[in-house]
Order: structure tokens, then sequence, then C-alpha cells
């Protein structure tokens, strides 16, 4: 069927602009999965409170700026993340992280300093996002990431010590407050033990029946409510540490003059939480089966760690654990978090008595079986199997996560990561020698230690030729002495896509040996990108242009027409000589 005469058939299909706002709608789910997102908010909104509580007295902050982040961070993340399952709140790496800062801690105004930080840490996550850098993060080694995770875990135990035992030990790292709260047993607080212990064994206990995600609420309740039942009126509880206000905050502006000394830990904050966001990007697929952008994810964890911070809350991310509640809870859409954040508002404007009665020791045992889920033997293990360098970055990482701060330690990883990958690299470079001989196949061999006068050498190079590895490279070339007259080295470059300067110094300098002793150096399958810097540095000028052979859509043809003009030179130099075939 034709379209009628004088009508555009396009004209009644909806716009791209359009198009991209109807499929962003649907995204918020319909009638039908209205029911699983109502019941998956309830569970997510329930669970988020006490892990909310946690995650900011890891941090050691006000515990109601943990709630605030959850609420807002959530609502953020739901409405702008690629991940439609996605859930942004405080991770527990990033509240460790936020232990370790002082300016949150030290300065005349801590509140207004978390505030901006986490404005900060959003803005940086925001741009990243709008400039596409959810590439970067596959940058990032495993073995930094086990090594930080498993400190990181490792440091969420070891500050719990204080609140489980009820005794302030005293020391420079948690390590030396474990130790001294171990020579100081007889001072412990036996009913806070108690209480943490029964919260521990409650929360794994009801997590392997079907209450799952429920039975840590029910755990948090009961344990919390022992301290009254029992009168253990010494027990601490949140509203003894801050109180619990009973409306939400207003919006709050950024302190200009902190943003300097907080870059550095922004950075940092943002770096882990992306890092951590983008797990969930590359392995939950969204409800139509397709994988999210992780650039999209970065906007989105902006957008959330914006609004947290605005509306006084901690820095937020995409969290691993709060996103599999959601899955597990039943969640269809961007509505269930959403639907989460209103149950959270409810439970502070009608029940922040009940919130401010949660005992402290309670929230040290949920974040001790959080430190220990956190830990991956199996990921330990593959890491350490995959070789010793790996094994080295990961064992760095670890360590500099238990005697450094955080937002140090996991930058000092990459850039070991980055030091030792290109030490690996520079040791990986091989030479070998083409030796064709009147065959259609080349042999390949070691390359010859001196170059024989009247000899077609031809080169092969493999792994990566920059920085370290290009002065590697050069000492396995062969020898040029004053006997190598006459003769043609080939040097292949069809998958060297970008030369470093440093490697191209290198062909200059071998370049001008040859020269000396009027022997030849030609450089075959040369890819445009190379021959241009080639170009750019007259490096090209002193190779000379007629033995520079661009690379063809025919591998090997550029190596046969040098080959040609090798045997041709050297029997223009020594026409009696039988050059080797290579």
């Amino acid at each position: 069927m034709t379209a009628e005469a004088g009508t555009d058939p396009a004209a009644d299909a909806p716009s791209q602009p359009e198009s991209r706002r109807r499929a962003y709608l649907r995204q918020f789910g319909n009638r039908k999965t209205l029911p699983s997102d109502i019941a998956a908010g309830a569970v997510l909104g329930i669970q988020s409170v006490p892990n909310a509580l946690a995650t900011a007295l890891l941090a050691v902050v006000n515990p109601v700026y943990g709630i605030y982040a959850y609420i807002y961070g959530m609502i953020g993340g739901a409405l702008t993340s690629s991940s439609v399952l996605m859930v942004a709140t405080v991770t527990s790496a990033m509240a460790v992280v936020m232990a370790d800062i002082p300016q949150i801690h030290d300065v005349s105004n801590p509140d207004q300093a978390l505030f901006t930080l986490a404005m900060l840490t959003g803005l940086i996550m925001l741009v990243l996002g709008l400039l596409r850098m959810g590439r970067v993060v596959r940058f990032v080694p495993a073995s930094v990431v086990t090594g930080f995770v498993t400190g990181v875990a490792v440091n969420i135990i070891l500050a719990q010590v204080a609140d489980f035992t009820g005794f302030a030990a005293e020391g420079s790292t948690r390590i030396d407050k474990v130790f001294h709260t171990a020579e100081n047993i007889e001072s412990w607080q036996w009913q806070a033990v108690a209480v943490g212990l029964v919260t521990i064994a409650l929360i794994v206990g009801l997590g392997r029946t079907r209450l799952g995600a429920i039975g840590m609420v029910i755990a948090v309740v009961v344990g919390s409510a022992m301290v009254p039942v029992l009168g253990w009126s010494g027990v601490a509880t949140v509203g003894s540490i801050s109180p619990v206000p009973s409306s939400l905050p207003g919006p709050v502006l950024p302190d200009l003059s902190l943003v300097v000394s907080l870059i550095v830990p922004a950075i940092s904050l943002a770096f882990i939480g992306l890092v951590q966001g983008a797990a969930i990007s590359t392995s939950i697929p969204n409800p139509d089966g397709e994988y999210a952008d992780a650039s999209g994810d970065f906007r989105g964890q902006g957008v959330a760690c914006l609004a947290a911070g605005v509306f006084q809350g901690m820095p937020v991310a995409g969290s691993m654990t709060g996103t599999a509640v959601n899955l597990t809870a039943g969640a269809k859409s961007r509505l269930a978090p959403i639907l989460a954040s209103i149950v959270m508002i409810i439970g502070i404007l009608f029940a922040s008595g009940l919130i401010a009665a949660v005992a402290m020791p309670v929230l040290a045992g949920l974040l001790i079986v959080i430190g220990f889920s956190i830990i991956r033997p199996r990921e330990i293990w593959a890491v350490w199997r995959t070789g010793a360098t790996s094994a080295v970055v990961m064992i760095v990482t670890f360590v500099l996560t238990l005697i450094m701060p955080l937002q140090y330690a996991v930058l000092a990883g990459v850039v070991l990561a980055i030091l030792l990958f290109v030490l690996r690299q520079s040791e990986e470079v091989r030479l070998k020698r083409w030796v064709f001989g009147g065959e259609l196949l080349p042999l390949e061999v070691d390359p010859p230690e001196h170059l024989r006068a009247h000899s077609i050498v031809v080169l092969a190079p493999y792994g990566s030729l920059f920085f370290a590895a290009a002065p590697i490279f050069e000492q396995r070339l062969p020898k040029v002495t004053p006997s190598s007259r006459g003769a043609v080295v080939l040097i292949i470059m069809r998958d060297k896509l970008d030369l470093g300067n440093t490697f191209i110094k290198v062909l200059a300098r071998y370049n001008a040996k040859l020269n000396k002793v009027d022997s030849v150096l030609k450089l075959v399958e040369v890819t445009a990108r190379a021959y241009s810097q080639l170009e750019s540095t007259h490096v090209l000028n002193e190779i000379g242009d007629e033995n520079v052979y661009p690379a063809t859509e025919r591998v090997g043809e550029s190596i046969t027409q040098a080959t040609l003009a090798a045997r041709g030179y050297v029997d223009e130099h020594d026409p009696k000589s039988h050059p080797e075939d290579d």
C-alpha cells in the first residue's frame, strides 16, 4: 500500500526525543509491575534504615546523615542512572574512606564539610559521565580492586570493635585499637557484647530462611529491644549518640572555602564509587535484556551524590548490596527505589523515636556481618593464581588500606599496578627473525647477534614498544659492526598503530649506525598513523621515504616489495654475493 499523495509517511512517526522520552517513561513500569515494585520498595526501604545508620556510624558522622543520603541518593539514582534497577546509596567502602578524612571531622563546621564533600564528589562523577569516561574503569586492575575491597572489609570489621565491646580503645590506627581492646578484656561491657552476638546470630540465621533481607530488620529490632526489656541502660543507642530529627532536611549550599582541601578525598570517593557502580553496569542487565551504559551510570551516580549533598547527606554511589536487595525483593522498574525512599521518609516523620532506640552494638554486629560478606575468597585465589605481579599488587593494596588513609591507599594501588604493568610489558618484548628460504610461509627464529655483511634480515617485534620497552628492543637488534657493510634490515611494523617518541629515537639511532657502514634500514607494513609520526619527527627524512613501505590491505605485500628492493641493494654492493633468503 502506498502513501496518499501530499502526505509524509514519517509525519506521524514520533520524533527521536519523543521516542527517547517514551522509552524512559516505560522504565517506570506499568499496572502489571506495580505490585512487585511496591513490595520491593517496602523491603528495600525498611532494610535501608539500619543500613543507613550503620554506614553513617562507620563513617563516624551523625547517623541521620546516612538516612538522608539513602533517601535522596536512591531518588536521584533511580531517576537518572542508565541501569534501571541500580540503587544509589552510601557504600561501606566509601564510608570507611570518609572515616579517615580529617576535613570532615576536625574543622569548625564538620557537617558543612561533609555536605560539601558529597556535592564535590557528585560533581566529579557527573563531569566524568558527561565526558563519557565510563570506559576508564576497565583500566583498573582486578588485583587492585580485590586488594582494596578485602582491605575495606577488614577495616569495617576492625572499626566495630569499640561499639561491639563497649570499650573505648586508644591507638593511632584501627589495628592498634584492636590490640588495646584485646589487652583490656576485663573492661569490656558484656551487655553490649551479648546484644551484638545475638544480632549477628539472627542476621546469619534468618538470612538463610525465606525472610531474606527482612531477617536483617528483624535482627535489628530484636537486638535493640533487648536493651529496654532487660534493663541494660548502659548500652549506647543511636539517640544517645545524636538526636534523630522528625522532619526532612532543607537544601544547603557548599562551603567553597573547603573545596581545595577536599578535592583529593572527593576524587578518591568518586573513583571508588564509580568502580563499584561499574560492577552493576557490567553484571546486571536492564529489564529489556540490554546492559547499561557505564558513562550513563556515571552521570546518574553524580546526580544522586549531588542530591544527597544538597539535602544534608553523605556521598553515595551505585551499591551492589542495595541493588541485590532490590532485585531479590522483586523490583521490576525504576519505581522501586523511589518507593523505598518514601518508606524511609515515613519512618523519619512518624517513627524517629524507634530509630533513636536502635542499639549501637546492633549496628556494630550488622557491619561485622557486612564486612565478612564483602570478602571474596574465590576472587582472592583467582588473582593469586594469575601471576606474581597481580599477587604483589593485591597484597600491597591490601596492606596500604590497613596502614594509611583509604583515599590514598586506592590511588597508590592504581599507581603501583600501572608501574608493574609497564615493567612487565617491557620485559615481554620479543624480537624474532623471519626466514623465508623460498618457502611460502616464513620460519621464525632468533635474530643474529651481529649483522653479517651483504645479508637481508627481516625482523618481527612482539609486545609493547613504549617507554621502558624501547631500549630493550634496541638491545636485541643485531649489532652493527664495521664488517656489517652492504646489509639490509627490515622491521615489520604492521601492528604498531602508535609509535612512542622513545621508540622513534631508537629507530633513528639504529638507522644512523647502519648508514655508517653503507647498510640500510627498511620499515615495512607501516600504519598510516605511524607514518605520520615518522614524518612529523623528521625521522622519515633520515631513513628515507623510499625505505618506508606503508601497510596495504593484502598482508605481506609491502614485505615482498621491500625484500625485492633489498636484494637489489645487496646485489648492487656485492654482485658476487648470495644474500641470505630471509
